[in-house]
């Protein structure tokens, strides 16, 4: 029931006023507010459901980079399926596994409908995957379309940053970044089959430094105002990286780190990153001619709990059987492997090498 009462002039004036002053403040865009960093009690009990987490850096062995990852003419989802299927066999259950703006900007719902097919295949073999959204390693420009083809006996020939050069040369990206970032991060906060969001891959690298910083800063804070159930975290690479690394050890939620020391200096890092109270997860390491071997550091992570994602899988369009800084311009095949476990057809590299990683991982 409603009841109606006359109002004196200045009554009405004021009444006006308010109803003004509330209509405005309705439709007033207000700056989204941002969850703190996880507690150290909840990222620790956030990782004890997962137990050990093992697995490995994973593109399909026929794509050469994100784009031609992602993009729908050549997403590969049998492909993919045959090597998670690799994955199983051995144990892994995760993968980290890298985004790209622009496959999203050429076609957001395709893109993500593509997330949701990797999401459908890796739940299948039993892995939980975490992505990466920005990356300041390898060619700082790239475009849509058909990629390029590998170049013999070199490391990573067609791996490209994201935004890399673009976003320095037109500021005004950022704007499709935020909506980039915000869009799949809301359409899978709540996705269950996600460990974590590694929000940059090694920021700062390629000589960028602190001028990565900003952007650095930016994904965190838009990764905060969306609040995804799945962890926020950038990895930390460097010793050199001074401020970076105070950024990133104030704001990850889970401690995730790079390192391909042998044992004795990787050991070392785990001992000052342990001081911090999180969790970590080293999502890069196993360089075989730098002495960062399966052998060597992973009964490490293992014994120290530490998360256990070694770059490369199977050799393929990505080249990284090779070195960083030693090609083979004829492209045959080196001695060692630098990276990589698996060839395309499921024989491994080293057949002591998988022996040792299914005693880690309990497979039989």
């Amino acid at each position: 029931m409603f009841i109606v009462r006359s109002f004196s002039t200045g009554s009405r004036k004021r009444i006006l006023l308010l109803a003004t002053f509330a209509i405005c403040f309705l439709i007033t865009p207000r700056a989204q507010t941002e969850r703190p960093v996880w507690s150290k009690e909840k990222a620790v009990q956030w990782y004890k459901q997962w137990g050990w987490l093992c697995g490995s850096n994973f593109i399909p062995s026929t794509a050469i980079n994100q784009l031609e990852m992602w993009q729908k003419e050549t997403f590969d989802p049998a492909t993919i399926d045959r090597e998670l299927g690799y994955a199983q066999s051995i144990g892994f259950n995760t993968m980290r596994v890298f985004l790209h703006h622009l496959a999203w900007q050429e076609d957001p719902e395709g893109f993500k409908s593509r997330m949701k097919r990797f999401l459908e295949i890796a739940s299948k073999h039993h892995i939980t995957p975490l992505f990466v959204f920005f990356d300041d390693c390898w060619s700082e420009t790239y475009k849509a379309g058909k990629q390029p083809a590998p170049k013999p006996g070199i490391h990573n020939s067609g791996w490209i940053r994201d935004p890399g050069k673009l976003y320095y040369d037109d500021p005004t990206l950022v704007v499709l970044l935020e909506k980039y970032v915000k869009d799949v991060l809301t359409t899978f906060k709540h996705d269950k089959r996600i460990l974590l969001w590694d929000l940059y891959n090694e920021a700062g690298n390629s000589d960028y430094n602190t001028k990565s910083l900003p952007l650095l800063k930016k994904v965190f804070s838009w990764g905060r105002q969306v609040n995804p159930d799945q962890p926020l975290s950038a990895g930390l690479f460097s010793s050199d990286e001074h401020e970076m690394n105070r950024f990133l050890l104030d704001n990850d939620d889970v401690i995730t780190y790079h390192n391909y020391d042998p044992e004795q200096g990787h050991a070392a890092a785990i001992d000052t990153l342990e001081t911090y109270g999180r969790p970590l997860i080293c999502t890069e390491y196993m360089a075989r001619t730098r002495n960062s071997t399966f052998a060597g550091i992973m009964p490490l992570l293992k014994s120290r709990n530490v998360g256990a994602i070694n770059w490369g899988f199977v050799s393929g369009k990505t080249n990284t059987i090779y070195a960083w800084d030693t090609p083979i311009p004829d492209g045959s095949e080196p001695k060692i492997w630098f990276h990589d476990i698996f060839r395309r057809d499921g024989t491994p590299f080293s057949k002591d090498e998988i022996t040792l990683i299914k005693s880690l991982t309990g497979k039989k």
